[in-house]
Order: C-alpha cells, then sequence, then structure tokens
C-alpha cells in the first residue's frame, strides 16, 4: 500500500476519515460486485460486560448524530483515500450522505449483555460505512459512562468533581467529561467541555500555586499563595493545604481566609485519616462550613470506602478515563439482515444473532427492573400482565434526517432514574453477574 498524499489543506470539521480503511475496501468491492445497494439492517450490542460490571450506560448518542451530519467526504478527503481506491468508489463517496433510519436507545439507558442499543438500516454502501465512527464513539462514551455511574452510587451523594484531562487524549478530555457529567458528576475542569456541551466548570489551584511563592518559611509562602488565590477568588474559593505540612496548611488557610473559608482540598495520603484529622481542626478554628474536597487517584473502590469520612467532594481523573477505570464497553456493529432476511455469525466465541431486533424493560410496579427482552421486530411485543413494561429502541434518523434531538440533561435525568431503578445486587461494586436477565424472543 502506498502512503497518502500530504495536502497541507486545513484541518476541516468532517468526521469521514475518522474511520478505517476496511471499511472502504467492503465499499470497494461491493460496488464492484453489485450487493453495495443490498438492503440491509446492522445492529451495535455489547455481547458481555467488563468483568465485575453489572450493567452499562449507554452514552454518545447526541455525539455521535452530531458526527454523522459531518460525515461527508470533500476534495480534501477524497485526497486521501484515493490512492486506496478505484475512480468509481471516490466517486461514490464524493456524493456521500447516509439516507437510511437509526433507531437507538435514549441516551442514558442502562444496557445489559446483548442490548441492541443501536439499529441502522439502508443499502449495505452507505451502513457499512459508519461502522467505526459509530463504535469509537459509543465505546467511548459508553465506558466513561458506566465507570461514573458507578462512583456516583459509591459517593451516595456527595459531589463528583471530573479532572481527567491529563490523563487522557486531549481531544478525547470533553468528551470523557460529558459522559462524566450524563452519569451524574456534578462540573468538570475541562473548559472544552464547558464551551461544547455546557457541563459546569470547577477548579481552583495546584501545588504550583503554592511553590511559586515558597521560600525559607513554608508556613509564610502558603500564607502568601493563599492570600493572592483568596483576594482573586474570594473567601469561598478551595485552598490545596497539603503542599507542605497539612496541619499547618489548614490553620494558615483560615487564618488567611476566615472561618467562612469555602472549602480545602486533600490530595494525598491516607484520605479517610486525614480528612476526620482536617475535620476536626476546621471546626475547632470555628470554619464548621468549610468543605473538604478529596482528590488523588480515587475510583468507586475508594469512594466507597470514603463515605463513613466526612468527605464532602471527590475529584476524580486517572480512574475515570483510563482504560483500567473504565474498561471498553465492548460493543460490537455487526450486519443482521440482508434484503430481510436474517444472517448471523457463527463464531464459537463472537457470535452474533440474526435478524432485526427491538427490545423492552420490564419492572415491577416499584420501578426495579426484573428483566430485559430482545425480540424479533417483525414480531409484536410479548406482553407479561403482571409487570410494566416499555419498548426502549426510539427512532432518532428518519431518511438520513436526525428527528430525535438529544438533551444532555434528559439523559442525565434518565441514568439517575435507571440506577434507582436496580435491583440492590445491581449497585454492587464486587463482582458478579449483570444485575438483570437479558432474555431472547426468537
Amino acid at each position: 500500500m502506498g502512503t497518502a498524499p500530504q495536502t497541507g489543506a486545513a484541518a476541516s470539521t468532517t468526521t469521514a476519515l475518522l474511520t478505517d480503511l476496511y471499511e472502504l475496501t467492503m465499499l470497494r468491492a461491493a460496488l464492484a460486485d453489485g450487493s453495495a445497494q443490498r438492503q440491509c439492517s446492522f445492529e451495535v450490542f455489547a455481547r458481555r460486560l467488563p468483568d465485575g460490571r453489572r450493567y452499562g450506560v449507554f452514552a454518545g448518542l447526541g455525539r455521535l448524530l452530531e458526527a454523522l451530519a459531518d460525515f461527508r467526504f470533500g476534495p480534501a478527503e477524497l485526497a486521501v483515500v484515493e490512492p486506496y481506491l478505484d475512480k468509481a468508489t471516490v466517486n461514490w463517496l464524493a456524493d456521500y450522505t447516509f439516507t437510511g433510519d437509526i433507531d437507538a436507545y435514549r441516551e442514558g439507558e442502562l444496557f445489559f449483555p446483548g442490548s441492541p442499543v443501536l439499529s441502522v438500516r439502508g443499502t449495505f454502501a452507505e451502513c457499512v460505512l459508519l461502522e467505526t465512527l459509530v463504535l469509537s464513539v459509543l465505546n467511548h462514551d459508553s465506558a466513561i459512562a458506566s465507570a461514573a455511574a458507578r462512583m456516583v452510587s459509591a459517593a451516595d451523594g456527595r459531589a463528583l468533581i471530573e479532572m481527567g484531562s491529563r490523563r487522557t487524549h486531549e481531544l478525547a478530555a470533553p468528551a470523557s467529561a460529558r459522559a462524566a457529567y450524563l452519569a451524574g458528576f456534578s462540573a468538570t475542569s475541562n473548559l472544552e467541555a464547558v464551551r461544547r456541551y455546557g457541563v459546569p466548570a470547577a477548579g481552583t489551584s495546584a501545588h504550583a500555586f503554592v511553590l511559586l511563592h515558597a521560600n525559607s518559611d513554608q508556613r509564610s509562602s502558603e500564607a502568601t499563595a493563599f492570600a493572592g488565590q483568596v483576594a482573586a477568588l474570594g473567601a469561598t474559593t478551595t485552598l490545596l493545604v497539603d503542599t507542605f505540612d497539612i496541619t499547618a496548611g489548614v490553620r494558615t488557610a483560615v487564618e488567611v481566609a476566615g472561618p467562612h473559608l469555602g472549602g480545602v482540598r486533600i490530595d494525598s495520603g491516607d484520605l479517610g485519616v486525614l480528612a476526620r484529622q482536617v475535620r476536626r481542626q476546621l471546626d475547632d478554628l470555628g470554619a464548621t462550613d468549610t468543605r473538604i474536597v478529596v482528590s488523588g487517584d480515587l475510583d468507586e473502590f475508594a469512594i466507597a470506602a470514603l463515605r463513613v469520612e466526612p468527605v464532602d467532594s471527590y475529584g476524580v481523573g486517572t480512574s475515570l478515563v483510563t482504560g483500567s477505570g473504565a474498561p471498553t464497553a465492548g460493543m460490537v456493529y455487526k450486519l443482521v439482515e440482508v434484503d430481510g432476511k436474517a444472517v448471523a455469525k457463527r463464531s464459537s466465541n463472537k457470535s452474533s444473532r440474526g435478524g432485526r431486533k427491538k427490545a423492552l424493560r420490564r419492572a415491577r410496579a416499584t420501578g426495579t427492573i426484573v428483566e430485559e427482552v430482545v425480540y424479533p421486530a417483525r414480531l409484536q411485543a410479548p406482553v407479561d400482565p403482571d409487570l410494566q413494561q416499555r419498548e426502549l429502541l426510539v427512532p432518532v434518523v428518519r431518511g438520513g434526517e436526525t428527528v430525535e434531538r438529544v438533551e444532555l440533561e434528559n439523559s442525565r435525568e434518565l441514568v439517575a432514574r435507571g440506577l434507582v431503578s436496580l435491583p440492590w445486587e445491581g449497585l454492587k461494586l464486587s463482582r458478579g453477574e449483570p444485575a438483570i436477565p437479558t432474555t431472547f424472543v426468537v
């Protein structure tokens, strides 16, 4: 294979090259053998949940619909792909626009193994091109949202701030912040997420600001730094108190800001022990309303362990945005129907279920989820008179046009309702089976 030419053109807003070459080689072959126009259905689902997870949170639909609208091949994009394709395929791409239909779970819905969270229908050619884009958006955002939801449950009503920008790719950082906010985080430190998605921002200062004012007397160094921060941001700011000695830092913080200091942050050490120590000290100094914020490689297990401690909020970064804390959602994009006939992959450990499907969720009168039922789209929905049930797939694209607007605040509320509806076993952080069974109707 040759190397694509460098055009020197400025980066465009198109999303067409956020894909893999093999999507285009399949397109080229399908155009050549006449199969490109066959009507097909593709579905997105996760065969299994990551080890130890009992549910997933479906996230990224809003970003995907925006990306789909920009999936166009202009001259610059065609120049990149032209060395790998024939003229007929390049010409076809020049006129490409998705004209099919998409159904999806609402963003913020919980999902389980086999949940058909997205259904894409149209010609093979126009649908196959979307595979990589669909999976890269949904797998990333669903992984972050699923991890964030576990942390929200562990925090038990206390605020969580997303602070992972420095631990992930710069272009992934705002998407991570959006997914975390969707799952129940209160704010983000990433300003691009504020601009792009309207996520609330939070942030004060780091150890560098204290060290900037360092001199031979550590306490006067902190006092000078704290005074500068309070002068600029007011007494309601949060001061980082563990640059040198935490006991001295807390005392200096209250002396500088007064008893109405907004908060202190602890970023290292045994956070539980230190939180108790700092709470007693703050109360003794009269700063009874000063909040305690903790940060430093927190995950859901550490957050749960701190639940009995006097911690008011958590700053979370590494364990939220990296693979160790947010393992892949494991979603795949599989062809399930061609010209109305079911097709399925039969590999022993990577099988798929043929035919287009719908899904419904059943719950008791209390709202507690009992099961998810996946059934052939050609059939009427099965009914259980003893349970409440609702359909999960809704139209989001018709004839290539978006028909369902995704509102981040609505998605956020849906996650919160979903977590409340899980049986108690579903919120356990220990390893175990999925929270509810997925029943497949043949």
